[in-house]
């Protein structure tokens, strides 16, 4: 599964959007429901949280109207794949907190899918940088952070539900993961955040850009909110400075003693002269061609490097088809008109679609309106709830009216 950075901005153009938005202002773009449904679906959060291992009170979090849950509140005790003592969630205590509004916050999770990976493979072949994942599962009228600015630039993609940004017009001047800037206290953000700029209602199939820095907070408008938050990590002109220190140590300048200060006019004219001379120093390290060479090619990798394994191949050996009897798993689709249901017209049942009605003959009205009432469904689960309806033929019928989408 891929995707580009021009597929993830359409209609907008990658050219207009380096042009006018990029590390400048907001972008919201809309896009039909089907754009990002095969992204991430309830049915894969369900089975990201069941594999109970990857998770720990660090990397799933709970919050309660702004306040983070303590992880001795959702997680016990248990050993990790590493053998180490974690906090580890669990299941009817998470689902306790769930049932009281707490949003749930899945971290690093941009390689877990391939729908995930794809927008982060998006946003890093574009050479923006380093492009880290959270999902975000927020309820109705449960705000799960105060307003509040990322290090990094924020790239939000909602795939199901629909979540109202606040837009503040306060930026911070590019902040960086320092306590500098992440230990600022509520107060202070409130009154840097300025005045409102913009509501911003995000649906499914819609992408919010945030430049780093740029105040904003979020509330769901709907039952249940799903967003993916990619955070987007830009290599910094403080990354130069690891370069000159690895290039400083060949140089036997930065390797003298600094002169020794007694207090008096010449030993602080000493030290000053002897700054102002590796200061000058290091500009001249900076023009060096093998310095420029490692600072460009820093740069143009600066990404995660996720997949590529192939075992199979890397053998030479072609990969087995499926034992008989044993039948592959069926993609599922997501639902992208919940509340559609069949309607008589005459003496026949149709669905109403965008493009016109679509007919329904006999068992399909009743299959059709079970699977429609559903946030996702798999052939082999309408076969087993409707065994007389051709599961694939109606699936496929649906699909082509613009109901469902592969997920």
């Amino acid at each position: 599964m891929t995707m580009t950075l021009a597929e993830l901005l359409a209609p907008v153009t990658p050219e207009r959007f380096f042009a006018e938005y990029y590390d400048r202002k907001p972008l919201h773009v809309q896009g039909g429901a089907a754009k990002f449904a095969h992204v991430l679906s309830w049915r894969q959060i369900n089975r990201l949280l069941d594999m109970t291992h990857v998770w720990s009170g660090h990397s799933l979090q709970l919050v309660m109207d702004g306040t983070p849950v303590p992880p001795e509140q959702y997680c016990g005790r248990a050993t990790s794949r590493d053998n180490a003592q974690v906090m580890q969630p669990e299941a009817p205590k998470v689902r306790d907190w769930v049932q009281r509004g707490a949003s749930i916050v899945m971290n690093d999770v941009d390689s877990l899918t391939p729908g995930l990976a794809a927008v982060s493979a998006a946003l890093e072949g574009a050479g923006l940088g380093k492009a880290q994942a959270n999902v975000y599962i927020s309820w109705q009228s449960h705000k799960a952070f105060p307003a509040h600015f990322d290090t990094h630039e924020v790239w939000a993609v909602q795939v199901e539900g629909e979540k109202t940004w606040n837009l503040w017009e306060g930026r911070a001047e590019w902040p960086i993961a320092h306590p500098v800037f992440r230990a600022m206290p509520q107060a202070q953000h409130e009154q840097q955040k300025g005045r409102l700029r913009e509501k911003v209602l995000l649906r499914p199939g819609d992408l919010l850009y945030l430049p780093r820095g740029w105040y904003h907070d979020a509330l769901a408008e709907a039952p249940a909110s799903v967003h993916i938050a990619y955070g987007v990590h830009a290599p910094l002109g403080m990354d130069l400075l690891n370069i000159l220190v690895e290039r400083a140590l060949y140089d036997p300048e930065f390797r003298k003693p600094l002169p020794r200060q007694d207090g008096s006019a010449a030993a602080k004219f000493a030290l000053t002269s002897r700054a102002g001379a590796l200061g000058q120093r290091l500009a001249e390290l900076c023009r060096e061609p093998k310095v420029m060479e490692v600072l460009e090619r820093f740069v143009a990798d600066y990404r995660f490097h996720r997949g590529g394994n192939d075992l199979l191949a890397a053998r030479g050996i072609a990969p087995a088809s499926e034992p008989p009897g044993i039948e592959a798993e069926a993609p599922a689709f997501r639902v992208l008109a919940p509340g559609a249901k069949p309607v008589r017209r005459g003496a026949d049942w149709v669905l109403k679609t965008a493009g016109g009605v679509l007919p329904l003959a006999g068992a399909e009205v009743e299959a059709a309106g079970w699977l429609l009432a559903r946030p996702d469904v798999a052939e082999a689960e309408l076969r087993a709830a409707h065994p007389g309806v051709d599961a694939a033929a109606l699936l496929a019928r649906l699909r082509d009216a613009g109901l469902l989408a592969a997920a």
